[in-house]
């Protein structure tokens, strides 16, 4: 690991860098991202980001005229995202990644696209936030499940708007088993004295073993367990329908998701 980047303690090496976008172009590096989130339960269409590559960052948005990513599976959950790989089944099929719930059935059917699945390693972001009550920002690590049980997903980093306030961020991170009976949720929901809408480093080392959560450099905890497949990156941010008891605050303009950058490592 080169201890010159930020984001890992320099006691962390015997890795080489394999994946590294500064988003220095004038869009998406067709080569490492897909413009879309989970297509096959929907369309590509329908699951296209909003979005803007300018001065080195990727900015994510949810706009206040978005539509729904999937209505029929997931109701008024508006998304941006993009993603490294994309595979599914036929259409008519419940074969495709991230099985999120029950009766999911494959409605566009998508060409595999294996653009990077690392499977162990490191990966960091750099990233901040501009977001309401409802809304959602997270770094996913999610099981291709070309096998069904390669299902897991390892939670790099995950803000829910309603976590933020002045006394900090609960900053969510840990591994979700989704559909892999081989490993068990255990997801934390931290505060922490660090504000989301400043820029931090989220970084994840995955190895066999287990695997360990970092924020700017600093050791919050290791998981004594750890998918064993290739797993894709998301980058996301959600909005999710407010609740009737939690009104959400107005805010002006869109709710935004900037990543300065995303490096990802593979042991030497």
């Amino acid at each position: 690991m080169d201890p010159s980047r930020p984001g890992f303690p320099a006691e962390l090496n015997g890795y080489r860098l394999v994946f590294d976008d500064d988003f220095a172009g004038p869009d998406l590096d067709a080569s490492r991202w897909l413009p879309v989130y989970l297509p096959h339960w929907s369309s590509r269409e329908r699951t296209r980001p909003r979005y803007a590559v300018e001065d080195g960052c990727l900015t994510l948005r949810i706009d206040p005229d978005q539509e729904p990513w999937c209505p029929e599976f997931n109701g008024a959950v508006k998304v941006s995202s993009v993603q490294t790989a994309q595979v599914s089944g036929p259409s008519g099929s419940a074969i495709g990644q991230h099985r999120f719930r029950d009766g999911l059935v494959v409605r566009e059917e998508q060409s595999r696209a294996v653009l990077w699945a690392p499977r162990h390693g490191a990966i960091e972001m750099r990233a901040r936030a501009d977001i309401a009550q409802n809304n959602l920002v997270a770094l996913f690590l999610v099981g291709l499940e070309e096998r069904p049980e390669d299902a897991g997903e390892i939670t790099v980093m995950e803000v829910f708007g309603r976590n933020v306030s002045p006394e900090g961020t609960r900053l969510g991170h840990g591994i979700k088993a989704i559909r892999d009976p081989r490993l068990t949720t255990d997801v934390r929901e931290e505060r922490l004295p660090f504000s989301i809408s400043d820029w931090h480093v989220y970084a994840v080392e995955w190895t066999p073993e287990g695997v360990s959560f970092f924020l700017d450099g600093r050791l919050l905890r290791r998981l004594d367990q750890s998918p064993n497949y290739p797993m894709m990156l998301m980058l996301n941010i959600y909005e999710l329908p407010p609740q009737p008891q939690s009104p959400v605050r107005l805010r002006p303009g869109p709710a935004t998701f900037t990543i300065d950058f995303v490096r990802g490592y593979e042991p030497a």
